[in-house]
């Protein structure tokens, strides 16, 4: 859909979008250096920020405030005394605790958002979806394990330990005794928004949620049954999926996954549950009982195939990212690598409407083969911003970009697509997407996509640059000092600070600690980041990762950033939203923060002036 044009006529509903403040709690605690650090808390904070906007946007566009909020979960939540000193976003708990954001949920309105604020969990070791999907014939040992490794984690580290054990990626896995909790809350709110979109096609028409948003963390998509990678620990699509399936008869599954890396967990996953499903129905075939149908799934991916988990060239994993295989055995697979474009034309003339589109059509050809539209479809999507335009330069190495539209047209045309089969049931799910203007932009071009409605004119130039940039500093995350409201010209702007205070709960970040004895730095770092054209010893953050560095470095490298602070005026593309104060608070990207404390440094003569004077 190009820019400026109404949305086409679909079914009047809501779409709920699903937050978990329990999913701040996973934190790296391994040592106060979070620099390298890109899986963190404050990435659902960059979220929420996008979601917000996104909600303002759509009120201005058809001229209506207020839109519906699920109210019982809304708390006045006051954080502990030390993360108020250090990490509290005062702007965001001031504001909220003024309930400047409408919570009453009482008032229809024409931008059916409806914020839930879940406080829903699930015991892994005793859920049927988690073991479904995660659990063995004869004892659930990866599920006991990843319990004992959270709760045994900041003991590990006292010792001097990794929490993580020998022959998992130390780079890319992390956990503190929090992450359990976070892990739960975050299945918990994806099975409760299975349980709201597929237990509400019987409610009225105006009060149907037939799409969600789930924001929730650590991401799901690189882990498999009992392999956790890529930051994921439980595959959250998957659960979600098996939920579906086994408490509201849903046997046939598509799953949509945009992230910039391939999720080899879910589509190992999905291949297992296809295999036994095929064998069940040739069982059948040949004579055994009938059984309930087994559960069919569709995986669908566009990745890039140079980067994660991809990149080392190992055979076994490019083989299984570019898969296509639709029937055969039971499988539904389809794989689509992310190319460069060169214009924006480029892109969704010859791109999107060509190889991309194949991820939706096979999808299609899946569900027609399989019985058609019915009440037992649902679609999901595993929503990563990591292709956004916007990520680190680091992180999307080989320039395999979207444009930030992208997300509201994908959405726009998965909504068409789970409209034809699936009554209009869909649930996007967040998975990676790192730099904070990756994820606040892609996350308010994608809500608009979701939620957009008849009346409503959307405008693409909504994302960009010029109006990130002031949302950025509209909603820049403050320390210390009194709070002030920042003055802002463009009522959306207003709109959107006062929306995002009373969704927020990145400011219950527990202030960051790590124990004693601490793990010495590793050599590896979970994504190395340098400055594009610029020699390794000029980077300043690869020089903070370096092993065994010397004060004296430090103390330089200190002078060095401040004096390019200085010369700093306007935040870059790939800056971030939040504010950096400290050297380990430098930014992923190698970009000199805006403002830092000066250095100055007093230097006596030189050793030969001295012996001369």
């Amino acid at each position: 859909m190009e820019a400026g044009i109404a949305s086409s006529q679909r079914p009047s509903s809501v779409t709920a979008v699903f937050l978990q403040k329990s999913c701040v709690q996973h934190r790296y605690i391994r040592s106060r250096d979070t620099s390298c650090i890109v899986e963190r808390p404050e990435r659902l904070r960059a979220v929420h920020v996008g979601l917000a906007a996104a909600v303002a946007r759509l009120e201005e566009s058809s001229k209506v405030r207020g839109p519906s909020v699920k109210s019982e979960h809304l708390e006045d939540h006051v954080p502990p005394a030390d993360a108020q000193e250090t990490d509290a976003d005062e702007l965001a708990s001031a504001l909220g605790r003024l309930n400047l954001a409408n919570a009453s949920g009482s008032s229809p309105s024409r931008v059916p958002v409806q914020f839930v604020h879940s406080e829903a969990s699930v015991d892994i070791l005793n859920h049927a979806a988690v073991k479904f999907v995660h659990g063995d014939v004869e004892r659930d040992v990866y599920l006991e394990n990843l319990n004992r490794w959270a709760a045994e984690s900041r003991a590990k580290i006292e010792k001097g330990e990794s929490e993580i054990p020998e022959g998992f990626s130390q780079g890319d896995l992390y956990l503190c005794p929090e992450s359990l909790l976070a892990i739960q809350g975050a299945l918990g709110t994806v099975c409760e928004a299975v349980d709201t979109v597929v237990g509400s096609r019987n409610s009225a028409p105006n009060t149907q949620t037939s799409r969600a948003f789930v924001a929730i963390r650590p991401p799901g998509h690189h882990c498999g049954e009992d392999t956790p990678s890529g930051f994921c620990f439980v595959n959250n699509v998957a659960v979600a999926a098996a939920h579906a399936h086994l408490q509201h008869g849903i046997n046939r599954v598509v799953v949509l996954d945009i992230d910039l890396h391939h999720g080899n967990g879910t589509q190992s996953i999905i291949w297992q549950i296809n295999e036994e499903s095929y064998r069940k129905a040739l069982e059948q075939e040949a004579g055994a009982p009938p059984d309930k149908p087994g559960l069919q799934a569709y995986y669908g991916s566009i990745h890039d195939v140079f980067s994660y988990p991809c990149e080392d060239g190992k055979m076994e994993l490019v083989q299984a990212a570019s898969v296509s295989i639709h029937g055969p055995h039971g499988q539904h697979i389809e794989n689509v690598h992310l190319k460069p474009y060169s214009s924006e034309e480029h892109f969704w003339e010859e791109l999107y409407a060509g190889p991309y589109s194949k991820l939706l059509g096979k999808a299609g050809d899946f569900l027609d083969e399989t019985g058609g539209p019915g009440d037992d479809v649902l679609i999901f999507i595993s929503c990563g911003f990591d292709a956004s335009e916007h990520e680190y330069p680091s992180m999307s190495r080989h320039q395999r970009h979207v444009p930030t539209s992208f997300y509201r047209r994908f959405a726009n045309d998965t909504r068409a697509f789970a409209d034809r089969y699936a009554r209009g049931r869909l649930i996007s799910v967040l998975e990676g997407g790192y730099s904070d203007r990756a994820l606040m932009s892609g996350a308010m071009a994608h809500l608009t996509g979701l939620a957009e409605v008849d009346g409503m004119m959307v405008d693409e130039s909504w994302w960009n640059l010029q109006n990130l940039v002031e949302l950025e500093k509209a909603t820049k995350k403050r320390r210390g000092g009194r709070v002030s409201q920042p003055t802002m010209s463009a009522p959306w702007l207003a709109r959107a600070v006062e929306l995002f205070a009373g969704i927020d709960s990145s400011h219950l970040v527990p202030a960051t600690t790590s124990a004693r004895n601490a793990v010495p730095p590793s050599s590896r770092v979970l994504r190395e980041r340098k400055m594009p054209n610029v020699p390794a010893e000029q980077n300043p953050s690869a020089s903070l990762r370096k092993p065994g560095a010397k004060k004296a470095q430090t103390t330089e490298l200190a002078a060095m950033i401040a004096v390019q602070a200085e010369t700093a005026n306007e935040p870059s593309d790939s800056d971030s939203v939040s504010s950096f104060s400290s050297l380990s608070d430098v930014p992923d990207d190698g970009q000199a923060p805006k403002k830092l404390p000066r250095v100055v440094l007093k230097l006596g003569p030189r050793p030969a002036e001295a012996n001369t004077s």
